[in-house]
Order: structure tokens, then C-alpha cells, then sequence
């Protein structure tokens, strides 16, 4: 919908591409959802979730045996995102290293977008 053609809308790095796709074969899924919607201290936040089948309206990025979908509202906020996966003495999680980010708040789950009015969400 909002794509470069020929460039996928997202990246991912090895280690998202391979938890992802473990996340899937594991649970039987056809995809990790991303979105994003109004909260945190930073005005918005993204969400995932593991889906069962595919909207007709995310723009689908498959890579190393991963799929994300990116939900239609979030398609604008995420163009050219690269989604790392990292794992440290404390935690696992999914990070999201995005050009469109203008500021986030300090615990870094919420984002502020640049030209972004959350009220389109």
C-alpha cells in the first residue's frame, strides 16, 4: 500500500528472521502481525501479535522463512524499519530501529513520529 516497489517495507535482521519463523512453526502461525496504536508517555506504541491467517490488507514481508504482516493504519509509521531481535542477561526482546521516529520516551516503549498525528491511528 505505502511501499517502494521492489523493497520490502521492513527488514530483518538473522536473529528476528529466525526467532520469528521458530515463533510460527512452534505455534502454527501464519505470521507475526505489527501495528501500532495511541499510548505510552510518547503519544504511540507498537504492538505485535501472532496470527492465524493473513488480512488481505497487511502488507506481507517474508524473509529466511519469517513473515510479518504490517497492518494497514501502521504501514505509513514503519517503511524502512529494521527489526532486530536481541537477547541479553536479562531479557529477549524485539527492537525496532526505525527512521521514523522523531523521539521515544526513556523505558522506550513509546514513540513520537515525525509529520505523524496520532489521531490517525
Amino acid at each position: 500500500m505505502f511501499g517502494i516497489p521492489g523493497k520490502a517495507a521492513v527488514t530483518l535482521t538473522p536473529a528476528a528472521a529466525k526467532q520469528i519463523a521458530r515463533l510460527m512453526a512452534r505455534d502454527g502461525r501464519q505470521g507475526l502481525r505489527i501495528g501500532v496504536k495511541k499510548g505510552g508517555c510518547a503519544g504511540m506504541e507498537y504492538t505485535m501479535d501472532y496470527v492465524s491467517e493473513v488480512n488481505p490488507l497487511d502488507e506481507v514481508v517474508e524473509q529466511d522463512g519469517a513473515r510479518v504482516l504490517i497492518a494497514p493504519m501502521a504501514q505509513m509509521f514503519l517503511i524502512g524499519t529494521v527489526i532486530d531481535y536481541e537477547t541479553s542477561l536479562l531479557e529477549s526482546k524485539f527492537v525496532f530501529r526505525n527512521p521514523n521516529v522523531s523521539e521515544a520516551c526513556g523505558c522506550g516503549e513509546s514513540v513520537s513520529f515525525k509529520d505523524a498525528d496520532p489521531a490517525r491511528a
